[in-house]
């Protein structure tokens, strides 16, 4: 029994949800997204919340089960409110600037890096911290997963781009020679 599955996902004021034999779509006032339904599941649409259940107890029902109610929870909250993530830039001489829809990087590299903000990204940056904003949360995610990327945190010195609040356990270095 899925615990997260059986929940229903409530619409808040604004956003409606179709849904059509292969594919559930979500409308809000920030946008609309689409997403093909599995085979497995079933949505049903009520005024103010939507229901998914399986259409039989297999391995695959099963394991799609809580995925689809989780990708439709995902859709209603980007259309509504959006999603952040948050990157932060730490080291001597490393910056970023927005350009347009590219997202300029200079990392200590011999060159700037140009990084192209995939459709429905938005970036701002201010001073070392970048703040990546969209709808779609599995884009974002892969955005900034992909920034982050292109100088992961250094375990000596902790100098990179790393998530806003993540912890980077450093390593301690050379000893030293003893006596």
């Amino acid at each position: 029994m899925s615990r997260i599955g059986n929940l229903p996902v409530t619409l808040p004021k604004g956003v409606s949800v179709t849904v059509t034999d292969t594919t559930m779509a979500a409308k809000g006032p920030k946008g609309q997204l689409s997403r093909a339904v599995p085979s497995h599941v079933s949505l049903e649409v009520g005024s103010d919340a939507v229901v998914v259940t399986r259409v039989n107890d297999s391995k695959p029902a099963r394991a799609r089960h809580g995925l689809t109610r989780a990708l439709l929870q995902n859709m209603v909250t980007g259309v509504s409110q959006g999603f952040e993530r948050k990157l932060e830039i730490v080291g001597v001489g490393y910056k970023a600037a927005v350009k347009g829809r590219t997202l300029e990087l200079h990392l200590g590299y011999s060159h700037p890096i140009a990084f192209a903000l995939p459709e429905g990204i938005n970036a701002a940056v201010k001073g070392p911290n970048i703040s990546l904003t969209g709808i779609d949360k599995e884009v974002l995610g892969q955005a900034a997963a992909n920034v982050r990327g292109f100088r992961k945190p250094d375990a000596y010195k902790g100098k990179g781009i790393r998530y806003a609040g993540e912890r980077i356990k450093l390593k301690a270095g050379k000893a030293g020679s003893v006596g």
